[in-house]
């Protein structure tokens, strides 16, 4: 006589838990948010005191999804979303509307040719195979400009390329580029960072505000203090990132030592980006 199989699992699953709470039956009592299963009512993991899980939570999510794609390497790009591709340029020179707007509209202008070189780099990132297996995946912010360019870039090549977008007061979707499943939307800022980092074998940082700031210099401390090991970082724009950022003024000063401006390396085009990246890991 043949012993039956064991059954998978004795307990049901938490979305026929979630199914048999949904009773037709109402009352008081089942009727008062308090009944709600807690992992159903939307007020309750709201709250303020429930923020460590929500933080968990997004933490969490993008970890098991991108494990389950089998991206374990990325590439990240870094950069504006205000630089226009260059098909955009004389728009954003018509809407200039005073001399300080036209001056702004041309320096962008200038930049445009930062977006080609993102998807170029990007290009070449996801055409890197080894035995068999992509070597790096792209990933970007999931907006426009030089974050469209990244995930374009890996497009155009037929590969998946991840978003990690973030909401904001004004409204941001994704660059219809991203890979949908691996199109992740962030509420705290310090858990996207987190996410740009823990997969990152790569960093290309293209000219930007604030936001770029913020990330490339988190980057650069984390790799200064030993928090992440060294990894090619790749700085596009002398010309940009010398007028707005006066590194050797920094060791003038005694703040930074001279050993940490070469943690980065200032580059201009995707190839010369790509063979510094190539020679680090043997590619």
């Amino acid at each position: 006589m043949m012993t039956p199989p064991l059954p998978p699992r004795l307990f049901p699953t938490a979305a026929e838990e979630a199914e048999a709470a949904n009773t037709p039956t109402s009352s008081p009592q089942t009727e008062d948010p308090a009944y709600k299963l807690a992992f159903q009512d939307d007020d309750f993991l709201l709250r303020q005191d429930l923020r460590p899980v929500r933080f968990q939570l997004e933490l969490l999510k993008p970890e098991l999804l991108l494990g389950e794609a089998g991206i374990d390497a990325t590439f990240v790009f870094y950069g504006s979303a205000r630089i226009p591709a260059p098909e955009e340029v004389a728009l954003r020179r018509e809407r200039a509307k005073t001399p300080r707007e036209a001056a702004i509209a041309e320096r962008l202008a200038a930049k445009a040719r930062y977006y080609d070189v993102a998807r170029d780099l990007a290009r070449r990132v996801s055409e890197c195979e080894q035995d068999g297996k992509r070597c790096l995946t792209v990933c970007s912010g999931g907006g426009p400009s030089i974050m469209e360019a990244a995930n374009r870039g890996a497009a155009d090549v037929g590969a998946p390329s991840i978003g990690l977008n973030i909401v904001l007061p004004h409204e941001q979707l994704p660059n219809p580029y991203v890979t949908p499943g691996l199109s992740f939307q962030f509420h705290y800022f310090a858990l996207r960072k987190m996410h740009f980092l823990l997969r990152a074998k790569a960093v290309a940082v293209f000219p930007g505000g604030f936001g770029t700031f913020d990330e490339f210099f988190e980057l650069l401390t984390l790799v200064q203090t030993g928090k992440v090991a060294p990894l090619p970082i790749l700085l596009y724009g002398a010309d940009f990132w010398n007028r707005v950022v006066d590194f050797e003024a920094l060791v003038d000063e005694g703040v930074v030592s001279e050993s940490d401006l070469g943690l980065f390396h200032m580059v201009e085009t995707a190839e010369e980006g790509w063979e510094i990246v190539r020679e680090h890991y043997g590619l």
